[in-house]
């Protein structure tokens, strides 16, 4: 055996006898405590650090609300973790294979730790000999952390404290104790360790940073907001973490914001926009909400010609959505609407807009218009942020709901009436004036088709121009007819118009049963396209039974009657009221409506102490005299008798009902809400209440449907109505 060769045997002998755990030599502390850092813990640590910047990747911040401290999203109240996974410690994890590809990064850093405190722990009279143990410890205790497993976590770190009171991360292991504590509903205990911890003046910047903030996290949970405000401040007399640093000062800005303490909150802003080393969506949000604080029409204007400086920046097109609704909240402040209008359309467009930000822009479009009384594009604007809202639970999405339902039945009845009108007054008109209109309608139309076509074939002609080789197609204009793409294109559409799609092949003169079936397809819409060029076409769709034009006149009355209710009741448009319910009297309307019209016409006009409203009290008193609403009028504060009022109000229950059996469920309750007041205490009241409520419940959900119903059958227990709504209730319940 050469020297060599007993040189390899001693080395292999003192390796083998430097792995054994159970021998408290300089040769194997070293040996397990370089295994364990270079090795395992290495391996958990590239793991732990893969599933943190997996987090953040997916975590994206909400500017439109108080931002959180720690930006990560956990379940509140959460303690994954139960008390059998803790006794059970790491045994659970010394038997999964280390390759599993089903496992979290978060897990596989665990697993990473489990493994170094199983394998190389050297625990000697009760101390821990391997100087990498308490790292692991700490490893463990924040990856149970990310997974939401905050009661195995915190005993991971108090295991470290316990037992490593002189570690030189015992500081960073109480933060995150801390940090556990606040996650399962115990701030005031994090704030009475990171209390003490902070009386230490030695304490690294770092490490004091982190506790503020942490202090901060446990004041949030607190509802101690003049507390987290304090703490964040003293957070933020450092950065050593840029990131967390800009978090802190923006969050700061935003308490102040909410205060209404605008000039302090535009100073934290400030300094995070001078902040080179903030991250730099947080310096882009901070110049958005200083503007949002601006009142001074001086200030206004210099942050217009910021921001549209920073909308031509490339870098800044992640954030164009924000930008542009910012302008345009600045020049709607300013009243500059179509400018406005204009920005938040171009915030919609953006191709990174958040659909959030969407909500707000269609929310404020919607509100511009329903301002300017034009209800029907506040409708589509207020339906276009319902499709796009995510949160339907939040309560801004809930009132834009309640007033598209309220703008979705006035916008059904303006169609109504529009259609009827339109064709009511092609009835109305003779042979000769329906011919004069269609054939300008004609001629209309053959413009706006022939000018389509142009633009077609301007289209046509661009690309053919720039379909060929460019070489060849500018060298060789006019010369070889295959070498002319121009040429070329026309020659082709030239044969194709002759003699249509023809396969390569010989004989391709031959008649083909496809080719025949497709030029008979073509020749169906070419009669077509010929037929709408027709005045016969249309004279033919105008009713002329007597039956059709009945219901369109009553659809329209009755369309204006409910746009009369619904501008004075739902929307106080008083004046858009009073021309619907007009235009219905002179429209000799059916008897049902005659009555309630004229009511709620003198109603109107009293209120605004017109003497015009007596001509419609006249109407009442005089036509419908003994009707409880003529009553009403001659008697304001007197009660009336219930028996006086039941064929009147039988009248209105009628109405009511009809438009239940046509479907209109809305305009229902919208008629029954209406009439209500009217009547008082009428004996019929329970069958307007369980009307309403089979009308809600078609457009409802079933439990909103049972809870219209719970209070039928509340209100009305002794009656028909209350014992049928307690039916129905046992019945949807089953």
């Amino acid at each position: 055996m050469n020297i060599i060769q007993k040189t390899g045997i001693l080395i292999l002998s003192l390796v083998a006898a430097s792995c054994s755990t159970k021998k408290d030599a300089f040769l194997n502390r070293n040996f397990h405590a370089v295994a364990t850092k270079y090795n395992v813990l290495y391996n958990g640590e590239v793991a732990f650090q893969e599933g943190v910047r997996e987090l953040n990747s997916k975590y994206e911040d909400d500017f439109w609300e108080l931002l959180p401290i720690e930006p990560i999203k956990f379940e509140e109240n959460s303690s994954k973790g139960s008390s059998l996974e803790t006794k059970l410690g790491w045994k659970s994890f010394s038997n999964k294979d280390t390759d599993n590809q089903n496992l979290s990064s978060f897990e596989r850093a665990e697993e990473k730790a489990v493994k170094a405190i199983q394998k190389h722990s050297m625990r000697f009279y009760g101390k821990e000999k391997n100087r990498q143990i308490d790292d692991a410890y700490l490893l463990l205790g924040k990856s149970r952390y990310y997974t939401e497993r905050f009661i195995p976590a915190i005993e991971a770190f108090n295991y470290i404290i316990a037992n490593y009171p002189k570690a030189n991360l015992i500081n960073e292991t109480k933060i995150w104790r801390a940090k556990a504590n606040i996650r399962i509903d115990n701030p005031e205990l994090a704030v009475e360790t990171l209390s003490l911890m902070l009386r230490n003046q030695e304490l690294p910047e770092v490490i004091r940073e982190q506790a503020h903030t942490t202090m901060a996290m446990a004041y949030m949970k607190m509802d101690s907001i003049h507390l987290v405000k304090e703490q964040l401040w003293f957070a933020t007399q450092t950065s050593k973490n840029h990131t967390q640093s800009a978090r802190n000062l923006f969050i700061l800005g935003q308490l102040y914001a909410l205060e209404q303490n605008a000039d302090t909150a535009n100073i934290i802003f400030k300094r995070l926009v001078d902040f080179k080393k903030a991250p730099y969506k947080f310096r882009i949000y901070a110049d958005i909400e200083k503007a949002k604080n601006t009142v001074s029409d001086s200030s206004t204007v210099a942050f217009l010609k910021h921001f549209k400086k920073l909308i031509k920046n490339r870098d800044n097109r992640p954030y164009l959505d924000a930008l542009y609704y910012q302008i345009a909240e600045l020049e709607r402040g300013r009243d500059s609407i179509n400018s406005a209008v204009v920005n938040y359309n171009l915030s919609l467009r953006t191709n990174n807009g958040t659909a959030k930000q969407k909500t707000f822009s269609y929310e404020c479009l919607a509100d511009i218009y329903f301002k300017d009384l034009d209800y029907v594009m506040a409708s589509y604007y207020y339906d276009s942020a319902l499709n796009v809202a995510q949160d339907k639970q939040n309560l801004r999405i809930k009132r834009i709901e309640r007033r598209a339902r309220n703008l979705t039945s006035l916008t059904r009845y303006e169609k109504v009436l529009k259609n009827n009108d339109s064709v009511l007054n092609l009835v109305a008109m003779t042979d000769e004036e329906r011919n004069t209109f269609f054939k300008t309608y004609i001629e209309k139309l053959k413009k706006e088709d022939q000018e389509k076509a142009k633009v077609k074939l301007s289209a046509i002609s661009f690309g053919n121009s720039f379909g060929g080789s460019g070489l060849q197609s500018t060298k060789s204009k006019g010369k070889w007819y295959f070498y002319n793409t121009q040429s070329m294109g026309f020659g082709k559409g030239e044969f194709q118009r002759i003699w249509g799609n023809r396969p390569l092949e010989d004989n391709w003169r031959w008649s083909d049963k496809t080719i025949i079936k497709k030029e008979a397809k073509s020749q169906v819409i070419v009669a077509r396209k010929l037929e709408k060029y027709e005045v016969s076409t249309y004279l033919s769709t105008i009713p002329s039974e007597k039956k059709e034009i009945d219901s369109l006149e009553y659809n329209r009355n009755r369309a204006l009657f409910e746009l009369g209710l619904i501008y004075k009741e739902q929307f106080k448009n008083i004046p858009k009221a009073i021309t619907n319910l007009e235009r219905l009297l002179s429209s000799d309307p059916e008897k049902e409506l005659i009555l309630p019209a004229n009511y709620h016409l003198y109603q109107m006009y009293a209120a605004q102490g017109d003497p015009k409203g007596n001509t419609y009290k006249n109407v009442v008193l005089t036509d419908y005299k003994n009707t409880p609403f003529a009553k009403i009028i001659l008697n304001p504060d007197k009660e009336l008798k219930k028996d006086e009022q039941v064929d009147e109000i039988e009248a209105l229950y009628k109405i009511a009902y009809n438009l239940y059996k046509d479907a209109s469920f809305e305009e229902t309750r919208c008629f029954i809400e209406t009439m209500l007041p009217e009547i008082g205490d009428s004996v019929l009241i329970p069958k307007f209440v369980l009307l309403r409520a089979y009308a809600i419940g078609k457009y409802n959900s079933k439990e909103f449907y049972i809870a219209e119903l719970e209070k039928v059958a509340v209100d009305h227990s002794q009656t028909e109505q209350g014992k049928k709504a307690l039916e129905l209730i046992k019945q949807l319940k089953q």
